[in-house]
């Protein structure tokens, strides 16, 4: 498949050091980009990032994403600072508002996501600008600070950022400010739709169009040869996201019966025994509507789809072999 755009999303399925072969591997085939996750309390994603662009030279590395919420903006924009010295102009600021009920059960309490993400950008932007920041918001207060780089590039950093969204106001919110949007993944084709109508409408407030907008979006992608196979290999993690993440679920179309029972079965962190017990309440329709599941043919059809509907470079998370995930999905130039 000659896909024009195609990158790599990496969770926490593989040894970190097998993550950066894989990112290695995903840059000579052509991959544009690799996305580091940081979902539930497994994985951090900066390190990886920062391991990830130590070991490549042309792939661009983007957090898949990282919340508003827990670091400070200050530290936030010296963090991509520094991953913009140890990969100049290839690193991306994914950045998402988080969901509950694990930000409660930290501590955190999301109010007025859609302000809090505004000033995030806002303030994260001008430090990267290098400029010197007075900033009096409701959830960030600056007096005067700006990134102190004394041995390194003065210059302005050029660090995309692009919002994570799911609900319809962060989407336009996106549209309005940010410089693209990762769309979720766990959703039919058709989802995709209402979300173009969405940031096009942000976009249209400040005199942008769709086309401003560049659009990745997260797609599981189960490969194997036997389909039934495949998706198996898809069905243990959706189960998981299906009890996790009350926003994935909503927004995939499971109806709320089948996720309650497989909230009944599921604890948190979830065991294997407990996936493999509720896995059968995750139907093959769903897995194959939801996912990019099945033979390479059947995969590169799905993925297909989500891009006639408006995702303008796939973020392929890898099930199974992720080495064939990659082959298959190969950009020949």
């Amino acid at each position: 498949m000659n896909q024009h755009r195609v990158a790599l999303y990496l969770q926490d399925a593989h040894d970190i050091r097998e993550g950066m072969k894989l990112v290695q591997y995903a840059e000579q085939k052509g991959f544009e980009a690799v996305w580091q996750a940081e979902s539930r309390l497994v994985r951090d994603a900066i390190v990886p990032m920062a391991a990830f662009a130590a070991v490549t030279e042309r792939i661009k590395v983007g957090s898949g994403v990282i919340n508003n919420w827990t670091r400070n903006i200050g530290l936030l924009a010296a963090t991509f600072l520094t991953l913009d010295d140890l990969a100049p102009n290839r690193i991306i600021c994914g950045i998402g508002a988080w969901w509950d009920p694990l930000a409660a059960n930290v501590g955190i309490t999301r109010h007025k996501p859609l302000l809090a993400m505004k000033e995030t950008i806002e303030v994260m932007r001008r430090l990267l600008r290098m400029e010197k920041v007075t900033f009096e918001g409701e959830f960030h207060k600056v007096k005067g600070i700006e990134l102190d780089v004394v041995h390194g590039r003065r210059e302005p950093r050029h660090v995309p950022m692009m919002i994570g969204a799911t609900g319809a106001k962060m989407m336009e919110l996106a549209g309005e400010i940010a410089d693209g949007v990762v769309l979720n993944y766990c959703v039919d084709p058709e989802y995709n739709k209402e979300s173009m109508a969405q940031l096009q409408a942000g976009a249209a407030r400040v005199g942008r169009t769709l086309d401003d907008i560049d659009r990745p979006q997260l797609i599981v992608c189960s490969v194997h040869s036997d389909r039934a196979k495949a998706l198996d290999g898809a069905r243990g993690l959706l189960t998981q996201y299906m009890a996790q993440q009350p926003h994935i679920a909503k927004a995939s179309g499971v109806s709320e019966e089948v996720v309650k029972k497989i909230q009944t079965i599921l604890g948190w962190p979830a065991t294997k025994e407990q996936i493999k017990e509720a896995m059968p309440l995750v139907s093959d329709e769903v897995v194959q509507r939801i996912t990019a599941s099945g033979t390479p043919d059947d995969v590169k059809a799905k993925v297909a789809e989500y891009v006639a509907n408006g995702c303008t470079c796939p973020i392929l998370y890898p099930l199974g072999d992720p080495y064939l995930m990659i082959d298959v999905f190969e950009n020949k130039k």
